[in-house]
């Protein structure tokens, strides 16, 4: 019965595997367990779990036992510093009563969990990129406010200037403004009223200014 490996670091919150090779002569078809122990500070050993030849599987909350014939596979789970210790696997047969053959002792040594600074940024796991999406969408929505606001801005000054939507052409208010037009009035004689031709006055012309409003539209100065 060998175990490998020999000795497995970790840190915690990982999960170490060991595995038992187990070799039988003339094997028959004999039933048999396979018995996974630990040793701390080389006290009296202490049984894990078991798992039988025919049994595939068998799994706990803390241990998880996998029959892979003739390896036999024991995953401790979420480990802690107190997992640290020896640890070996022990082959029980039935047809020969309490004979056991075990295995030599193999190391498992539990680290602390890596400090993590406030400062550094945690890395982000390859198989998870939730975070990155989260961050790419966040950037694409700021992105797309921006640019809204800057068409709504460019709208309404252009809006405001008149530049999208023509306004009505004002009328230019209407000024009066009194003109002078000059023209001469020739005044005939009274052809009922003859007068004797001495006393006749010379014939004169005389000049009258008449005033005749008119409308000009005149547009005012901006």
């Amino acid at each position: 019965v060998t175990i490998f490996p020999a000795v497995l670091t970790l840190p915690e919150g990982n999960k170490a595997i060991f595995s038992c090779n187990i070799s039988m002569e003339n094997d028959s078809g004999s039933e048999y367990s396979l018995n996974w122990y630990k040793e701390t500070n080389h006290s009296q050993a202490q049984k894990m779990a078991e798992i039988s030849r025919y049994k595939p599987m068998t799994e706990t909350e803390k241990y998880r036992l996998i029959n892979h014939t003739p390896v036999f596979e024991i995953e401790i789970l979420n480990l802690h510093q107190n997992d640290s210790g020896s640890y070996y696997c022990g082959l029980i047969t039935f047809y020969e009563p309490d004979k056991v053959m075990e295995s030599k002792r193999a190391q498992l040594i539990v680290t602390a969990a890596p400090q993590v600074n406030a400062t550094d940024e945690p890395e982000m796991e390859e198989g998870n990129p939730s975070e990155h999406i989260k961050a790419m969408l966040l950037g694409i929505l700021l992105l797309t406010g921006v640019v809204v606001l800057l068409i709504f801005g460019y709208l309404t000054f252009t809006y405001r200037r008149g530049g999208m939507i023509p306004l009505e052409e004002e009328k230019p208010p209407v000024v009066f403004v009194s003109t002078v037009d000059y023209g001469v009035l020739e005044f005939q004689r009274d052809q009922r009223s003859p007068v004797p031709h001495r006393t006749q006055p010379v014939e004169q012309t005389e000049y009258a200014t008449i005033i005749f409003p008119e409308e000009k539209p005149v547009t005012p100065e901006r």
